[in-house]
């Protein structure tokens, strides 16, 4: 049997596409993609093998097959993996900017999108202007004829702030500019950045698509076949940034069970944001599904969930904070998101603790603020372990 990968519904994609058992005379049929793990292939003609593979850098069947797979789930022509989040990140800004280009970027981005794009483009004579992107108005005004790339992440981290990504990719190709889009916090199960006009998907495969702790990814998806060759080019000859085949089989595994995780994070994490917004500890709720939020109708028109991350602010001062994160049992003091098991971290002394406290209460991380990735755990657990620990303060 054999299928497009492509025309797949997602929950089919996520479990078969880029695996097609081998059932030719000589194939074992493997139903779970091999680890190839040599570094160098064997060649019948030189220069030209026939089965394509020359160097594990430029290519290697358990990394085909774990692309092939990303593309599926976004009905896209290429996806490609690399090493971490962040080599995927600049993977596509190199490809995409040269000296003298601009990049207008969402005001809220990951921190460490933000130093990249900051501190070393900027020796590349690269700018960046940041804006305030839940107004669309704001990235048409900073638009101009050197603008070569929008950097856009919805919903943020760790405020969940979302921006409207039809409006923005109208916008940039308005001035002939490729939109990218993180898309890690909501995965391609509750948001596809492609089909609202975005260019270039970017992930931290380490979070949902891998969604057990135990593998460090990143990943670009593109409909765009100039895009793709670019990044190609950096992954496999300029920087090698590629993920390990190890790794590669790790994120198909996880990915089969993409959709069900999903569905499960988002229920759990409706469930704590409803439960701390009634709670008298807790000054406010940043989750786009709730009627609070100030963007949750764009939230229903993007997207197909609201996603696993919740954040809050306790009425409470810094060392109150962290007093509540430290006392949790159930969930686990670490930075990260998008495992299986629900996290906890106070922004201000931990992802966020090398920006100047200025920088941070401008950008909404206050001192009170508690970042919680919501893992697939008993909901009663985790309202419990929640409830204990607001009560000490």
């Amino acid at each position: 049997m054999t299928h497009d990968d492509n025309r797949l519904g997602f929950e089919t994609a996520a479990i078969h596409a880029g695996e097609e058992p081998n059932l030719e005379p000589g194939g074992t049929g493997d139903l779970v993609s091999p680890i190839h793990l040599a570094s160098t292939f064997a060649m019948d003609r030189a220069g030209d093998p026939s089965h394509g593979y020359k160097y594990s850098r430029l290519g290697n069947p358990t990394r085909d097959a774990l692309e092939r797979r990303l593309g599926a789930l976004h009905d896209a022509t290429h996806g490609m993996a690399f090493g971490s989040g962040m080599a995927a990140i600049a993977t596509a800004c190199l490809g995409l900017v040269s000296p003298g280009d601009r990049v207008v970027a969402f005001d809220s981005l990951y921190g460490g999108t933000r130093v990249f794009l900051s501190e070393f483009l900027d020796r590349f004579g690269v700018g960046v202007e940041y804006v305030d992107a839940t107004d669309p108005a704001n990235v048409a005004r900073a638009m101009t004829d050197d603008t070569a790339l929008v950097w856009m992440e919805t919903p943020t981290n760790p405020l969940l702030k979302l921006c409207d990504l039809a409006a923005i990719a109208e916008i940039a190709h308005e001035y002939d500019c490729p939109l990218a889009v993180d898309n890690t916090f909501a995965s391609p199960y509750f948001q596809r950045p492609l089909d609202l006009g975005a260019d270039l998907v970017a992930y931290s495969t380490t979070k949902y698509l891998n969604g057990h702790t135990d593998s460090i990814g990143g990943a670009l998806v593109t409909d765009d076949d100039d895009l793709a060759e670019q990044f190609r080019f950096v992954q496999g000859y300029a920087l090698g940034s590629m993920l390990a085949p190890f790794d590669c089989y790790l994120v198909l595994r996880g990915v089969k069970t993409l959709p069900a995780r999903m569905a499960h994070h988002e229920r759990n994490a409706q469930a704590v944001a409803e439960f701390l917004a009634d709670h008298e500890a807790v000054e406010r709720v940043h989750y786009p599904g709730l009627d609070s939020h100030p963007q949750r109708d764009l939230a229903d028109e993007q997207m197909d969930g609201y996603g696993g991350v919740v954040s809050f602010e306790i009425d409470g001062d810094g060392a109150e904070a962290r007093a509540f994160v430290e006392s949790l049992d159930v969930f686990t003091l670490a930075v990260s998101l998008g495992g299986v098991e629900s996290l906890v971290e106070h922004p201000a002394s931990m992802s966020a603790s090398y920006v100047p406290e200025d920088e941070r209460e401008a950008a909404g991380i206050t001192d009170g603020l508690v970042r919680a990735p919501i893992g697939i755990e008993s909901t009663d657990d985790l309202l419990a372990d929640l409830d204990r620990g607001l009560s000490r303060l």
